[in-house]
């Protein structure tokens, strides 16, 4: 407990509870999702990259996902799992924690605006296909990743700012395993009710001017797809899209539980477990429901390890 008079400088990582031996479990396992993401998603990254089959609009945006994926459990996980091998807590300045938190909700904000411009993307393709070379070329597919990013960026100054001004004088040690907003607004002996309005009516504009052109976008989507006469037609109209509207589902449905809620401070195990299916679950599963439901990327994997078994036999 700090002083009434004295601010904190640095904050002491709670952690995860339990005994040493689930720490170590733990680390195990999260070492494990973290890997696989880093490989899945880099793997997305160069095939698009490589491929010449996969040189459209709907795989550059795949593969801008997939490093927005990498970057995300990149700012969180290493240091969760630093945390889990260290006998105490871990400590982090608020320095590191204003930085840790400005860059993830900076790519998470880019991350969830991006995801508009691919339902878009599907909307182009499925309901106006003989167009979707014209509309969608390369300087319009530039428009629309460089927008995201920038807009992520400076739309997260403002709260860094404003929780880097706080004044922490009720405790210096952090319910979390990474640096949370909610816990250090809970911890800072300011009044802070006018910013965690603000943080919440921020949320309210990332989150739905992202999920109305993806809404709108996916009712004509399915409304064309549900015209087309043929069972076969209507299959392959609809795996145009279905990936992207699974990300779709999980990003935007934690997002929601995360961040739509008017209360910041509320219960440490509510937004761990939440971050968990954030910065962990949801990168990990991506690049399988990108991979396993489109059989370009199939077919761009297969031969790329038949010819990488061929270099290897030479």
């Amino acid at each position: 407990m700090l002083g009434n008079q004295s601010s904190a400088t640095e904050f002491y990582l709670l952690g995860f509870p339990g005994s040493e031996e689930l720490h170590h479990i733990l680390f195990g396992i999260f070492f494990i999702f973290y890997s696989v993401t880093l490989m899945g998603n880099t793997v997305i990254i160069v095939v698009v990259c490589v491929e010449k089959r996969l040189k459209s609009p709907m795989y550059f945006f795949l593969g801008h996902l997939s490093a927005l994926e990498i970057l995300v459990t990149s700012i969180i996980v290493p240091v969760m799992l630093w945390g889990l091998l260290l006998p105490g807590m871990q400590t982090i300045s608020l320095t590191a924690c204003v930085t840790q938190l400005f860059l993830y909700h900076a790519v998470g904000t880019t991350e969830f605006v991006l995801p508009g411009a691919m339902a878009v993307d599907c909307y182009v393709a499925v309901c106006n296909p003989l167009r979707y070379n014209i509309i969608m070329n390369s300087r319009t597919c530039n428009f629309v990743v460089i927008v995201p990013w920038v807009f992520g960026f400076l739309f997260q100054i403002w709260p860094v700012y404003a929780a880097f001004h706080l004044s922490f004088c009720k405790s210096n040690v952090v319910n979390s395993f990474s640096c949370d907003r909610g816990q250090l607004l809970k911890l800072s002996c300011n009044n802070t009710l006018f910013m965690e309005f603000i943080l919440f009516l921020m949320a309210v504009f990332v989150l739905f001017g992202s999920l109305i052109p993806t809404f709108i976008s996916y009712t004509y989507v399915i409304s064309t797809i549900l015209k087309i006469p043929s069972a076969s037609g209507r299959r392959k109209a609809f795996s145009t899209c279905a990936s992207h509207f699974t990300c779709v589902v999980i990003g935007y449905g934690s997002c929601l539980f995360l961040y739509m809620k008017p209360k910041q401070t509320q219960a440490a195990e509510y937004n761990r477990a939440v971050s968990l299916l954030l910065s962990v679950v949801t990168p990990f599963l991506n690049p399988f429901i990108f991979t396993l439901r489109n059989d370009k990327v199939i077919e761009a994997l297969r031969d790329g390890g038949k010819r990488c078994c061929q270099l290897f036999r030479s």
